[in-house]
């Protein structure tokens, strides 16, 4: 190409580069959206697998998961640009680590325990996971556990309240506000129906000692 008699094809080598490294990119872009797809997939499953108490399966999963997680960061290596789209699928893992940790009685994993590569996920993730801690709670209530269930409900406020300063980085991490908010709102009907269940459970005990008293005169 001639412009007022100058020749651009000089350009030419440089625009193929461009074009290649593109090209890569997007590759690497495509591979990384359906390898957190398969990862989110994964943790869900192991997720429900905890509420089934089946820990074993939830074991396999995550550790599935965690291996794929290390080979997407690996596509991702330290590019901004492609790392975003790791978020979900980090949180999502950091959520099923964690309520496995809980479950099984284990300490919390740190986010350097993680390999997370984003602040977002880890947080968010924490915050997911009080949600599912609350199905375990009224699963113990159910199951006749309290004191279970007064274990996990003090982790879930534990959490929430370490948690709650992370609300005025809602310009940074988008979308804690939000999920603190709703843990705020799960952790209150947790104590409204644990709050129940003790008065009721004061109250049989009371009604217990009556009849035996009545049956031993």
């Amino acid at each position: 190409m001639v412009l007022y008699g100058m020749s651009l094809d000089y350009l030419k080598d440089s625009l193929d580069g461009m074009m290649e490294s593109l090209k890569a990119l997007e590759e690497r872009r495509e591979r990384l959206i359906k390898g957190s797809r398969d990862v989110l997939m994964l943790c869900s499953k192991a997720i429900v697998s905890i509420h089934v108490n089946d820990l074993s399966t939830a074991r396999e999963q995550i550790a599935r998961a965690t291996s794929m997680m290390d080979e997407l960061r690996q596509v991702a290596m330290d590019n901004p640009n492609l790392q975003v789209y790791l978020v979900g699928a980090e949180t999502e893992l950091v959520e099923a680590k964690t309520l496995y940790s809980i479950v099984q009685e284990y300490r919390v994993p740190v986010a350097d325990g993680l390999s997370i590569t984003s602040i977002k996920a880890y947080l968010l993730g924490l915050l997911d996971c009080v949600g599912e801690l609350k199905r375990q709670v009224y699963d113990k209530v159910r199951e006749g556990k309290n004191d279970d269930a007064l274990r996990l409900f003090s982790i879930m406020e534990s959490l929430y309240s370490m948690l709650l300063p992370f609300s005025a980085y809602d310009n940074i991490v988008q979308g804690i506000r939000r999920k603190i908010d709703v843990a705020r709102m799960l952790i209150e009907d947790v104590r409204a129906m644990l709050t129940e269940e003790v008065r009721r459970s004061a109250m049989l005990e009371a009604m217990q000692r009556i009849e035996k008293g009545t049956e031993s005169r």
